[in-house]
């Protein structure tokens, strides 16, 4: 799938109604966001909690608060990929204070290209996050069908005698002998003797 066949989630945080404006200019050109717009922090805490966002741009200051510590907790506790958008005077210390959380920061005065480019490269990250999450969730249930294999297991050496290794057949051979998954023989062996 390209670039233009995804669609991304984006909430922007920003004072600025001009910053607003021009970033949904720059969201209908490229065509793969939907957009949602907040004015303080107190109001994005709020939505991030009732909503989850694949993209946050947070163009700082704000009134509430300066924007670089709810950046940082949501890109580490939301699984979010944030852009902090800062003066130019103060991002060293910013890019040094949000570095571990993996928030990407960009000084302002900037280019619509160069927010372009930040944009895309903010998908890339968000692509990569998507398979880490469905490797992980693949080693969860590859883990959890363990667990419940050798549950059973124990429950044939238990009650019918057998040795590890021909529990361990027996699964194996009632799954393709059914055409089932071990998992759902070893769930069927559980049910009848615990």
């Amino acid at each position: 799938m390209n670039f233009q066949q995804r669609h991304y989630d984006l909430l922007v945080v920003s004072a600025s109604e001009s910053f607003r404006q021009a970033m949904e200019e720059t969201f209908l050109q490229m065509n793969v966001f939907t957009a949602q717009h907040v004015t303080s922090i107190a109001a994005a805490k709020r939505i991030t909690a009732e909503r989850k966002f694949d993209l946050m741009i947070v163009n700082t200051p704000l009134a509430d608060e300066f924007g670089s510590r709810f950046a940082a907790e949501a890109s580490v506790g939301k699984g979010i990929v944030v852009l902090l958008i800062v003066k130019n005077d103060i991002y060293e210390e910013v890019f040094g204070k949000v570095l571990d959380s993996g928030v990407y920061v960009l000084p302002k005065p900037m280019t619509r290209i160069t927010i372009q480019r930040a944009l895309k490269w903010m998908c890339a990250t968000k692509e990569r996050l998507r398979c880490a999450e469905k490797k992980s969730f693949s080693l969860e249930e590859k883990m959890e069908e363990i667990r419940i294999v050798n549950r059973a297991k124990w429950l044939l050496i238990g009650n019918l005698k057998m040795t590890e290794a021909d529990a361990h057949r027996y699964i194996e051979k009632q799954a393709m002998d059914t055409c089932v998954s071990r998992k759902t023989v070893a769930e069927n062996i559980i049910k009848t003797y615990s």
